[in-house]
């Protein structure tokens, strides 16, 4: 099958729709990508990309991809950030739907925010006919209030009006989780739209023995160092939704436990304010950024610290959500510390793949933290069997390829 993908971000952006779009081309589809000059997540354009000369076609993965112009998110302020929005959006319906204008049998839509990603793909879909299938990972305009706080009818009326215009013209709208499904619903999407399309694991995330990993390669030290005793890792985005505070006011009650150590590997719009923070309360002893790390190095790293904490702020649209870093954590069987509400904690729970607590409760993530460093090596090694076991029967990548492509032939036109 031909298929068209419209994403605001692509390699060299860390995004699962890299994933999405190397494992079409290897079951055999010609993919094309429509996309931005990448820029996510620091506001700066990537080495080798500039706004007035691109490059704008490029070969990544076997796809054709085609870049538009657009501005920088910089710091991500209000304004800032919404210029960028917009500014991919009309460059993707302009410049990019001419540019990726042909025959296409599906149009799939990788929307994680902002919504008006789902212009450019209407606007193909106009030009070539082709059905939309438009997964999404944020809520809209749900996502809005909980990234600003603004909840004024005067602005999110048009939002809403925008979101449900988009819908109306998918042929599948694919909810990254179940809980997602009433407020679609409430937003207009039918029943014959709607399906349940969980994200996955990339396939680089795997189990790795943690003695393997441990050792290296023989020859040059382990990098990063890492100190001895119960290691806690958060890897990912340090943004606003993950909820740092209170991921520092749990590391700061367990100051005197020099046995534990909370080690951060990620990089975003918070992590000045981190480490900022991180000298401020005089945590250095005990919690440690690593700054950004190759995707590829991720497992061997998981293998290496003793359980993976996965955090978001107590907002409504927070619970509905699982965070896609789950489901790596997941299929590298390890133990998961999560605090956080609803249908992301309650999948921890189900499969007994770690501890759960509430979100933007510091105390009881200090509890949790002290809960799984005191079980022995044995028991934290079944947890992670469990977690692992989760992934297979849940999210594994294989399988959520093979139903996208079933969508995909359904809404294919003869000839």
């Amino acid at each position: 099958m031909k298929l068209l993908v419209v994403t605001q971000y692509f390699h060299p952006e860390n995004f699962r729709i890299n994933d999405l779009v190397e494992g079409m081309v290897a079951r055999g589809h010609e993919v094309t990508v429509l996309t931005g000059l990448p820029n996510y997540p620091g506001g700066r354009w990537h080495d080798g990309y500039r706004p007035l000369f691109g490059p704008w076609r490029e070969r990544l993965f076997g796809a054709s991809v085609i870049r538009v112009p657009m501005m920088a998110r910089g710091r991500a302020a209000g304004w800032r950030l919404a210029l960028n929005y917009l500014s991919f959006a009309f460059a993707a319906s302009t410049i990019g739907a001419l540019r990726a204008h042909g025959r296409y049998d599906a149009i799939f839509v990788f929307e994680p925010s902002p919504v008006t990603v789902g212009i450019p793909a209407t606007v193909c879909r106009a030009l070539t006919g082709a059905p939309i299938l438009f997964w999404v990972l944020d809520l809209w305009p749900e996502s809005v209030v909980a990234a600003s706080g603004l909840r004024a009818r005067w602005a999110l009326g048009p939002v809403e009006a925008l979101t449900r215009w988009i819908y109306r013209r998918c042929d599948r709208v694919l909810a990254q989780s179940r809980a997602f499904f009433g407020p679609l619903e409430r937003q207009g999407v039918t029943a014959a739209q709607l399906r349940y399309f969980p994200s996955w694991a990339e396939s680089v995330y795997r189990p790795v023995d943690r003695e393997v990993a441990s050792r290296g390669n023989g020859i040059a030290p382990l990098t990063p160092v890492l100190p001895a005793g119960f290691k806690v890792l958060f890897a990912g985005n340090i943004g606003v939704a993950q909820d740092f505070p209170t991921i520092l006011a749990a590391a700061e009650r367990l100051r005197e436990r020099r046995d534990i150590h909370w080690v951060i590997a990620g990089d975003g719009r918070m992590r000045g304010w981190v480490q900022e923070e991180i000298e401020r309360r005089r945590l250095g002893r005990t919690v440690r950024l690593l700054g950004a790390l190759p995707m590829a190095d991720m497992p061997n790293l998981f293998a290496r610290v003793d359980a993976l904490l996965v955090t978001l702020r107590d907002e409504p649209i927070f619970a509905l959500t699982i965070p896609g870093k789950i489901q790596s954590y997941l299929a590298c069987g390890r133990p998961v510390i999560a605090a956080l509400n609803g249908e992301g904690a309650d999948v921890i729970r189900r499969a007994r793949a770690g501890v759960a607590c509430n979100a933007e409760d510091p105390e009881a993530l200090a509890r949790a933290v002290v809960q799984m460093a005191a079980l022995p090596a044995a028991e934290r090694e079944a947890i992670g069997a469990r977690a692992r076991a989760c992934y297979l029967a849940q999210f594994d990548r294989e399988q959520a390829f093979r139903q996208l492509e079933r969508w995909m032939a359904e809404l294919r036109k003869p000839g």
